[in-house]
């Protein structure tokens, strides 16, 4: 006979004396609503007690990733995307020959000089 657990047979788990309001679902609460940048609004639910200063000014929007704030006039601002740099774009940071050449020399100078101390 094979048993498992401790529930008794014929109940569900979980089942019990309980009802919703013991829960929470019935809870007094208040709805606070968050707008990011792209104008798009989530609101959130908070319990009614709660202090004012324990409600953040500002949330991850749910489903853009977003910062979004409490003040839709002034939402927080998108992040600024840098530009994808080409291989043209790197080769023109590059130092010229002479300032390799230079680096190079110095950094061949400090290891010699480490290598006399030690």
């Amino acid at each position: 006979m094979a048993t498992g657990g401790n529930a008794i047979r014929g109940t569900r788990v979980g089942s019990g004396p309980m009802g919703e309001q013991d829960h929470g679902y019935h809870a007094d609460r208040i709805a606070v609503s968050y707008w990011d940048g792209l104008g798009n609004e989530t609101v959130r639910y908070f319990a009614a007690g709660l202090p004012d200063e324990e409600i953040p000014d500002t949330i991850d929007h749910p489903h853009t990733g977003l910062p979004a704030g409490r003040d839709k006039q002034n939402p927080p601002e998108l992040a600024k995307a840098e530009p994808y740099k080409t291989h043209l774009a790197y080769v023109k940071e590059r130092r010229t020959d002479e300032e390799a050449e230079q680096l190079l020399e110095d950094a061949l100078t400090q290891l010699r000089e480490r290598r006399g101390q030690a």
